[in-house]
């Protein structure tokens, strides 16, 4: 408990941790203060809190998952924002670069994301149990950030409003052929052609997704003018009127981004457009922490916009629109967080308590990173040419007023 007391006494001062150790002795770390949690843990075994001394990300997961780490008081969700609070980014707080920043080499490798580990690497997450997922998402199976408009006040309305959002900017017509990369179970691609008669073809390398995709997209009667396949973006051959990529970009990997722009330049007819939704970094380069890496995105990393902006303007594309999501996403978590938690005895049915307490830490966890760390969304609109699309963004606003009628006016947008 050493280790681990001397590096809590240094950086929780907001907000107040007890801990109860293996020998049944009481430490306190921090004071009480209106707005932060008070949070109780218990660790069962002397081992572990040397192990969150050495790697806090790693150790805490892997210990909550073990059930090493009992919480007595409040919640995860409580307990990581009260840590990740107290590391939050900002520029007087010098103790999170000591330990937020992982090994560059170990993140570079990590990303190397060639088309066999690709595959095998979303299947580690998308290719779970179909149940697990319909438990928590909306009815479209939006797994990506929701678009929070003041009317979206449901989960199920902000990712109506972010399907809206997303069709709006690609400014669509009639007969068009669009392409979603990494399509997930179809939404976006039926949603785009049921309201604006364009044909889809989504791709993944999610044989659980594609099934799905397929059997519900037939189900409506889609299946003429939304299609979809099992197949790396690398080897799609074709033109498209559209492309569009949400929440995909981050499995990519940091040595791929070249190849990635490159491929959209290469697939977009010379008068297309391309959308890339993507999480992102506002404090610059990092790396994917050590246990989501392990168990959740292996491969996965979250880009500064720095490290985006290089490759598109090498892949020779016009970058004619940016907008920054900051909060959205983290709503969106906590709605999937209480919806997991509620639905707490279905999850441990379809795997076990272990699985339930990784998922709820990893929902905990990816909250902080857009509460009290530099993560946010971007979407990224793209174009091969200068005067592709009108000169000002009125056209979005209004798309997206007959889309999703509640939708304010773009000016008005927080």
């Amino acid at each position: 408990m050493f280790l681990l007391d001397r590096l809590f006494r240094k950086f929780i001062r907001d907000g107040e941790l007890h801990i109860t150790d293996a020998s049944g002795k009481a430490h306190v770390y921090g004071a009480r203060i209106d707005g932060r949690p008070n949070v109780r843990i218990r660790f069962t075994d002397s081992a572990t809190p040397r192990k969150l001394a050495l790697n806090l990300a790693l150790g805490a997961g892997e210990a909550f998952m073990d059930g090493r780490l009992i919480i007595e008081e409040g919640d995860v969700r409580d307990l990581v924002d009260l840590v990740t609070y107290n590391l939050r980014w900002e520029r007087s707080n010098a103790v999170r670069f000591a330990l937020w920043r992982q090994a560059a080499i170990a993140a570079w490798v990590d990303q190397r994301n060639f088309e066999r580990r690709s595959k095998r690497n979303v299947a580690h997450h998308y290719d779970l149990d179909d149940r697990l997922y319909d438990l928590f998402l909306d009815p479209h199976r939006q797994y990506s950030c929701a678009y929070w408009s003041p009317e979206a006040t449901t989960l199920e309305a902000a990712q109506e409003a972010k399907l809206a959002h997303i069709t709006a900017k690609l400014d669509l017509k009639p007969g068009q052929k669009v392409l979603d990369i990494g399509c997930g179970w179809g939404g976006l691609a039926r949603y785009i052609h049921t309201h604006t008669g364009a044909d889809v073809l989504g791709i993944t390398l999610s044989e659980e997704q594609l099934k799905y995709a397929r059997a519900e997209t037939e189900r409506r009667g889609l299946s003429d003018h939304v299609k979809f396949e099992l197949i790396d973006y690398r080897r799609l051959e074709g033109q498209f009127d559209r492309i569009v990529s949400v929440g995909m970009f981050e499995h990519v990997g940091l040595p791929n981004y070249r190849i990635y722009f490159e491929t959209i330049e290469r697939l977009l007819a010379d008068d297309g457009v391309a959308l890339v939704h993507t999480i992102a970094r506002a404090d610059g380069p990092g790396a994917t922490d050590p246990w989501t890496a392990k168990y959740i995105f292996p491969g996965g990393y979250s880009p500064a916009v720095s490290q985006i902006i290089p490759h598109i303007e090498r892949s020779w594309l016009w970058i004619t629109d940016i907008e920054v999501l900051r909060l959205h996403y983290a709503y969106t978590l906590d709605a999937w967080y209480d919806r997991c938690q509620a639905k707490r005895a279905e999850i441990e049915a379809l795997y076990d308590a272990r699985f339930f307490r990784m998922w709820s830490f990893y929902l905990a966890a990816a909250r902080s990173a857009f509460i009290n760390d530099g993560h946010m969304n971007v979407q990224i609109q793209l174009t091969k040419r200068r005067d592709t699309l009108p000169l000002t963004r009125d056209y979005m606003g209004q798309a997206e007023q007959r889309l999703f009628p509640a939708a304010p006016p773009a000016a008005k947008r927080a």
